[in-house]
């Protein structure tokens, strides 16, 4: 008897969740309901997935409305009436400029359409159009003419919310929409606080004196019938690519032979290769998934044909086909890949390869895809109301300050002490947390289904300008559409232009092939860098943790590389077991430690699981569980799947299996909480060997053409660093550092010889138009001449040109930039810069006289830090007292076990949690050479001694060493003071300040005053 039921899905309205409707349904003896909610169908499938464990039956439609103004409700017959519904509305989510009508403006076959009585009362309805006549307006229907024909009127009670009291919830999800104050929430805005579930003899009751109404709603429901297969029997994804499923084995098979000459040698070429080949077409063919190998491999020869870097990895890495095919690089024979990982027998769903891209080249790939695949769409994602972003929206709608906002986020305070007001935002950011609050777009889904999209829902047009699902990738592999994903890092970015960079600065020299693997693994440079963890900027071995793990491995090889990338992850640490793997890698008596069951199943990572692929080995070798539940174990393993308590559907098997094996009830509880531990983190192997083969290629580039690669880092915005560590690195490597320059820089930076000049996009609040018309002006007509020469040539407000001439982009002209500004604010009116027009002769400008002024490089580092975010000097420079300590990181291993102190600059902090949830640090520092300071700060000393922002720090702590890596335990922490900014401040302690020279002839000054201590520039002493 429900026609009009909506969700919270009908986004900063309703109030209730999908499966809570049904249960409110089968709690008031309602069988048949229809979800309809407000321009959206995201719920429905769902929807109808949950109803059948309520015994209702589901009903689906769209309330079309304008903000909160209901226009009609359109209501599904079957499903071809629900796929019409979907592209109707479509249309207007695709065409913001379009509102929605008062009636549809074409007949929307297979539907209902359901007027509220107010509306449609003038109307002449068709055949398939009603009237719906809510409680209110039973008294007006009777002196109404539609009072003789009630044989099209129908009930139209609204469901938005459980009951009165979430009216008020509702009342605020209204006002938070409108961005607007409680107080001054429009009635218009709002529903109505009768718009609840009655139970169902209630609502017959209200309409006694109109069986007709009662009977007519009854039979609209009884027409109406949907359903969706969930069974996941079949994949509902398209289902070929030549059109013929046998043609498209046929190209599989010839496609994947073929691909044996690009892989393989003929000396490498056995018996093993051939029939894992064989194996692993033939599961392919009989699980039908054939079409999504191919798709892949269209994809990505297009992407091959534009010549864009990717890398497939996931759990794709362990098939041969794949590596013929060449989605993934990884052999899966040469790293003895478990292909039951990727496919098996048990597996309903398809696989999931993860393809990467270079950011740049991504949305490219994209485009081909709708452009080449009929039913496609990207997925959307529900980002739902945060705790804090729900203190936020609401306190703006009870209008509390921002202080009193700003206290409630952070947690600081007693209920009881807060005034009513402060409660009631507490009290209700609880009750809308987790609720959705609107759609974003899947990370790199995208859905490529056999049917047209909107058989399953409509779809919305994001800012990217591609149809989005309504509905997220769980509910999408629900019903048996799996995504492809097509993903997107700056790591390839940076592969790709460092191999366009070193095209241009060193033109002599042979042509990369950046694919060569297989000589990359035997490189000694590389092995070096391993070695010595020297890896910044390359992709996944440059991070702290990283960088700590391969000095305590000494990892020099691909394997060992590949299982590095894995025992990092939360679940091998978490359970011990990276320790372990670290003792047992290092001390090969420690291996016999291992228990002999767990050593015969993994030899190769000594007895300990790294990858998901060991943990289905313990579960089916050591646990006794079959193929099928181990799938079941891996499904668990993957976070967005957790909640689905796919773990404890197995458990107990195992459990009973090894007591019935008579294995120890200690060691089995022991080897279950590690299994337990990988619980969203672990990675497979092929996903480990993926990422390996890219650090290798990055390492390469590294190795050999530091810089360069340097400059490709910077220009793709680094990886785990910023951007001024970066800019070290180059330095470290004898590289030459400049300040973006009007007639050298572009709009990214660029590398002449061993020079580097930083792009025109690094500068805070430079505008792009500008950087784009700056340097095609000077490809066009020439270098500039002068600050005048470039005041006529390009348009530039005063603003913009500041911050040019602060940078120093013009010392060229040998002009103090002090007295630059003078001149640019005495040539550029303060009006609003239009486009110039060229004529034909060059008006003679009136030249003043400025004031001889001056700079130092102290002034310039600050106008630096303003304008870049950090200083192109040594940081040490900028001490208001200089430094005398002679400590560097260098010496710290003749200190092992002893309380030193010594100076850093803060290059990154990781803040943890202990076990029993204390805040502790981890600290990154470079000290005046440039080398790396790591320091561990326990919570008292985390708490004590708080972190206070960038900068450099004095730090105490005992010098400690564990597989020789050398830590600091830090017991005190100070920052040191950095002068104050010498533009605004008219003394300093700092002699570069006092004496108005620059760094160098302080340095020379100090020198020849025979100072005691070396004072080194920011790079490694020669």
């Amino acid at each position: 008897m429900y026609l009009n039921c909506h969700s919270y899905f009908s986004l900063r309205y309703g109030t209730i969740p999908p499966e809570q409707l049904l249960a409110m349904a089968s709690k008031n003896d309602i069988d048949t309901i229809a979800l309809t909610d407000i321009n959206t169908t995201s719920a429905c499938l769902d929807f109808v997935r949950r109803s059948q464990k309520f015994h209702v039956k589901p009903i689906l439609g769209v309330d079309f409305r304008n903000g909160a103004q209901q226009q009609f409700v359109l209501i599904a017959k079957n499903n071809k009436g629900f796929q019409n519904i979907n592209n109707y509305l479509s249309l207007f989510l695709h065409d913001h400029e379009l509102a929605i009508p008062c009636r549809p403006e074409q007949e929307i076959r297979d539907c209902f359409v359901v007027y509220p009585y107010q509306k449609g009362k003038d109307y002449d309805l068709k055949h398939n159009e009603f009237l719906g006549i809510k409680p209110k307006d039973l008294n007006a229907l009777k002196f109404s003419r539609w009072n003789q024909f009630q044989h099209k009127l129908v009930i139209l009670q609204t469901v938005s919310f459980q009951d009165k009291k979430n009216f008020n919830t509702h009342r605020l999800l209204r006002a938070i929409d409108n961005n607007t104050l409680l107080s001054k929430l429009s009635k218009s805005e709002e529903g109505e606080r009768t718009d609840i579930m009655l139970p169902f003899q209630y609502l017959c009751d209200y309409y006694r004196e109109f069986p007709k109404i009662i009977e007519n709603t009854k039979k609209l429901m009884e027409d109406c019938s949907i359903s969706f297969d969930f069974t996941k029997k079949e994949s509902k994804n398209q289902k070929t690519v030549t059109q013929n499923e046998a043609s498209d084995y046929e190209l599989l098979e010839k496609l994947t032979y073929e691909g044996i000459a690009y892989r393989y040698k003929d000396e490498d070429l056995n018996e093993t290769i051939y029939k894992r080949i064989e194996k692993e077409l033939a599961i392919i063919k009989e699980k039908r998934f054939v079409s999504y190998f191919l798709i892949n491999w269209k994809i990505l020869t297009y992407a091959r044909s534009k010549a864009y870097f990717y890398v497939g990895r996931g759990s794709g890495a362990n098939s041969i086909v794949a590596y013929l095919l060449r989605i993934t690089d990884v052999d899966p024979v040469e790293l003895d890949l478990y292909f039951e990982r990727f496919i098996n027998v048990f597996r309903q769903n398809p696989p999931d390869f993860d393809i990467d891209f270079s950011w740049k080249d991504r949305d490219d790939i994209t485009r081909f895809i709708f452009n080449n695949f009929k039913h496609t769409a990207l997925i959307t994602v529900y980002n739902t109301f945060k705790f804090k972003a729900s203190v936020r929206e609401l306190g703006k709608v009870f209008g509390l300050p921002k202080s009193e906002m700003d206290k409630l986020t952070r947690g600081k305070y007693q209920l009881k002490d807060l005034d009513q007001l402060s409660q009631l935002v507490i009290k209700y950011s609880t009750y809308i947390q987790g609720f959705p609050n609107y759609l974003g777009i899947h990370a790199g889904g995208i859905l490529i289904s056999e049917k047209p999209i909107h058989y399953y829902g409509a779809t919305f047009m994001p800012p990217k300008g591609f149809a989005t699902t309504q509905f997220d990738m769980v509910v999408a592999e629900d019903i048996g559409l799996n995504k492809f994903d097509i993903l997107s890092q700056r790591g390839l970015g940076k592969i790709k232009e460092a191999t366009e960079i070193i095209a241009y600065n060193h033109p002599d020299s042979s042509p990369i092939d950046i694919h060569d693997i297989k000589r990359f693994k035997t490189d000694e440079r590389i092995k070096s860098l391993l070695r010595n963890a020297k890896a910044i900027g390359c992709f996944y071995v440059e991070s702290p943790a990283m960088r700590m793990l391969m000095r305590k491995l000494q990892v020099d090889t691909y394997l060992g590389l590949v299982a590095a990338s894995s025992v990092i992850r939360p679940g091998v640490a978490n359970s011990g077991m990276m320790r372990e793997y670290i003792l047992r890698y290092r001390y090969p008596e420690r291996r016999n430690d291992a228990p002999k069951a767990l050593l015969e199943i993994m030899p190769e990572t000594y007895g300990v699981m790294v990858y998901q692929e060991d943990v289905i080995k313990v579960a089916h070798y050591f646990g006794g569980l079959d193929l099928g539940e181990a799938d079941m174990l891996r499904r668990g393993m993957s976070g967005k799947f957790r909640s689905r308590e796919e773990f404890a559907k197995v458990k107990q098997q195992f459990f009973d299996n090894c007591k019935a094996d008579g294995k120890p009830q200690e060691l089995v509880a022991d080897i279950w909480r590690q299994i337990e531990s990988f619980a969203g983190y672990a990675f497979a192997k092929g996903h480990s060997a993926s990422y390996a083969v890219e650090s290798y290629q990055s390492l390469f580039l590294k190795a050999y053409f530091p810089l360069e690669y340097m400059v490709a880092t910077i220009n793709n915005f680094g990886g785990f660093y910023s951007t001024e560590l970066y800019v070290h690195e180059a330095r470290m490597h004898d590289g030459h550092i400049e300040s973006p320059c009007v007639n050298t820089s572009f709009t990214q930076a660029i590398i002449k010889k061993t020079t580097i000049f930083l792009g025109f996009m690094f500068l805070q609040s430079f505008e792009s138009k500008l950087m784009k018309q700056l340097v095609l002006e000077r490809s066009k007509n020439g270098r500039f001449e002068s600050l005048e020469d470039f005041i006529d040539r390009v348009p530039i407000s005063i603003e913009q040109i500041s911050i040019l001439i602060k940078i120093n982009a013009f010392r060229f002209t040998g002009i103090n930039k002090r007295e630059l500004l003078w001149e640019a604010h005495l040539k550029i009116s303060k009006i609003v810069v239009q486009e110039q027009v060229m004529t034909l002769f060059k008006t003679e400008k009136i030249n003043y006289k400025t004031p001889s002024l001056s700079s130092t490089d102290l002034e310039n580092a600050f106008d630096e830090m303003e304008l870049l975010g950090f200083p192109l000097c040594n940081p040490f420079d900028l001490l208001e007292t200089p430094s005398k300590n002679p400590l560097r990181a260098k010496h710290l291993e003749a200190y092992l076990e002893k309380t030193i102190t010594i100076e850093g600059y803060l290059i990154t902090l990781k803040n943890t949690k202990t076990s029993n949830g204390k805040l502790m640090n981890f600290g990154n520092f470079l000290d005046r050479d440039g080398d790396f300071v790591d320091t561990v700060h326990f919570p008292i000393i985390a708490a004590t001694y708080p972190f206070r922002g960038k900068g450099i720090y004095t730090i105490t702590g005992k010098v400690v060493e564990e597989f020789d890596c050398i830590t600091i335990e830090v017991s005190h922490l100070q920052r040191a003071a950095i002068i104050e900014d010498p533009r605004y401040s008219v003394n300093s302690k700092n002699a570069t300040f006092q004496i108005k020279k620059s760094f160098e002839d302080n340095k020379k000054r100090l020198q020849n005053s025979s100072h005691k201590e070396s004072v080194s520039g920011f790079r490694h002493p020669a």
